[in-house]
C-alpha cells in the first residue's frame, strides 16, 4: 500500500481515467491532471482519446452480456485479455504525448460491466479487466471496481457519475442537470446552493443501446449506430408504438433506479424489431422511433420523479447520444424553455468525462473520501469506492 500513502502527500496527481461503457466500443483514456480532493478538486484533461475494440474483441465481449453464449472459462479468460488491453491503451496513449507511465500517479479503471443484478434477491454486479494485470503491465498503482462497494451496502451500485457532477458543477444559483446518454442514459440534478445530500440523480432508460443494436441488424453490421441520424431521419416516429414502449415497467419505477444490458439489450433490440414489422412500418419508422423513445423517456423521468420538487435552469448533455442531432433536437423540444446544451461548452469534454470520472474517483478513494451518493444510488451510507493494487 505505500505507493498508495505516498499519493497523500502530493497536491498536484497525473492519473489516468479508464472507461469501457454499455456499448462496449472500446476503452476511453483519459489523462487528467487532478489537485486536491473533495470538494476542492480542480482538473486539467491533458490527454483523451478512445481506443476501438477489434471486431473480434468486441463479438467476444457481447457474448458475455447474455446468459446462453456467457461461460464460465470465457469470462475468466476475458477478464485478463480485457486488463491487458486497458494497460495496452493506457500505454499507446501515454507514448502519443510523451508522458513515461514512471511520471503517472494513479489509475482509476472502470472496466467492462458484464452484468449487472443491483436488485435481484442476492444484489450483485461484475465488471471485469484485472486491475492486478493492469498495475502489472504499466507499473502504476490502479484502483478498480469501484461499484461493488455501494451494492454492498443497499446501493444501485450506480450512477456513479453523480458524485463527480456534484463537484464539477454544482453552482450556487442554478439548478444544474447533467444528463449522459450512453448505451443506458442517465440524469443527475444539482438543487441550487445545496449540498451533495441533495444531489438526486437515476438512469432514466435506454439511451442508444437499443437504437445501436436495431442499426447493427437492420444494416448486417454495416453501422453501429445511426451516424448523424442518418437513417431515422428517413422516417416517421410511429405514435402508436412508442407509447406501447414507454409502457416498460422501468419508466413507472421510482428513483433510485438502474438499468441496463439484462433488460434492454440484444434480446429487447430483437423484440423491438418484431414489434416494428407487426406494427407494419418501415426501419426507417422504426429507428425514428427508438430515437423518440430515447427522449420521451429523459423527458417522462424528468416530469414525473424531478420536476415538481426541483426544476431545471438547465441541462448539459454529454456521451454519444449528445452527437445525435435528433436526440439533441427532441431534447430541446421537450424541455422547451429549459437550454439544453452541450456540456463540453463548460470547458469539460463530453466524451471524455466519464473516463475523467473515475480518475477523480481513484483519488477520493486514496484520500479515503467517500465516492458514492447515497441519495441518488440508495445505499445505506457513504462508501469509499475502489479495490487498490499496487504494481
Amino acid at each position: 500500500m505505500k505507493p498508495f500513502i505516498d499519493l497523500l502527500q502530493k497536491e498536484k496527481k497525473l492519473i489516468i481515467g479508464l472507461m469501457s461503457g454499455t456499448s462496449a466500443d472500446g476503452v476511453d483514456v483519459a489523462l487528467v491532471e487532478v489537485s486536491g480532493s473533495g470538494i476542492t478538486t480542480e482538473i486539467s484533461l491533458n490527454a483523451f482519446e478512445t481506443i476501438p475494440y477489434t471486431p473480434e474483441t468486441r463479438s467476444r465481449i457481447f457474448d458475455l452480456f447474455s446468459v446462453e453464449t456467457a461461460r464460465v472459462d470465457e469470462i475468466c479468460t476475458m477478464n485478463f485479455v480485457l486488463g491487458k488491453l486497458f494497460a495496452e491503451s493506457v500505454l499507446t496513449v501515454l507514448d502519443k504525448v510523451g508522458v513515461p507511465p514512471t511520471q503517472v500517479d494513479l489509475i482509476g479503471s472502470h472496466g467492462q460491466t458484464i452484468h449487472h443484478l443491483p436488485s435481484a434477491e442476492v444484489p450483485a454486479t461484475l465488471q471485469i479487466g484485472e486491475p492486478a494485470v493492469i498495475a502489472h503491465e504499466t507499473g502504476i498503482p490502479t484502483v478498480a471496481d469501484f461499484r461493488v462497494a455501494d451494492v454492498a451496502a443497499g446501493g444501485q451500485g450506480a450512477p456513479l457519475i453523480a458524485y463527480i457532477d456534484y463537484l464539477l458543477f454544482h453552482h450556487a444559483t442554478q439548478t444544474i442537470g447533467l444528463l449522459n446518454i450512453g448505451g443506458i442514459a442517465n440524469l443527475t440534478v444539482l438543487p441550487a446552493g445545496k449540498g451533495i445530500e441533495a444531489v438526486q440523480a437515476s438512469d432514466t432508460g435506454p439511451g442508444n443501446m437499443i437504437l445501436d443494436a436495431c442499426v447493427e441488424k437492420i444494416t448486417n453490421g454495416a453501422k453501429q449506430f445511426d451516424e448523424n441520424s442518418e437513417l431515422a431521419r428517413q422516417g416517421t416516429v410511429c405514435k402508436n408504438l412508442l407509447e406501447m414502449w414507454l409502457g416498460h415497467q422501468f419508466f413507472d419505477l421510482s428513483p433510485p433506479k438502474t438499468t441496463g444490458r439484462e433488460m434492454f439489450g440484444m434480446t429487447y433490440a430483437d423484440v423491438c424489431l418484431q414489434q416494428i414489422k407487426e406494427h407494419k412500418i418501415s426501419e426507417f419508422d422504426g429507428l425514428a422511433t427508438l430515437t423518440a423513445l430515447t427522449v420521451e423517456s429523459i423527458y417522462q423521468n424528468y416530469t414525473d420523479f424531478v420536476e415538481t420538487e426541483t426544476a431545471l435552469d438547465i441541462l448539459y448533455v454529454s456521451g454519444g447520444g449528445a452527437r445525435n442531432p435528433l436526440i439533441m433536437r427532441g431534447l430541446a423540444e421537450a424541455f422547451d424553455s429549459i437550454p439544453v446544451v452541450d456540456v463540453s461548452e463548460t470547458g469539460v469534454s463530453g466524451d471524455a468525462k466519464e473516463a475523467i470520472a473515475f480518475a477523480i474517483l481513484a483519488n477520493e478513494a486514496v484520500h479515503g473520501n467517500f465516492g458514492n451518493v447515497p441519495n441518488a444510488t440508495g445505499a445505506s451510507c457513504g462508501k469509499i469506492l475502489g479495490k487498490f493494487v499496487c504494481p
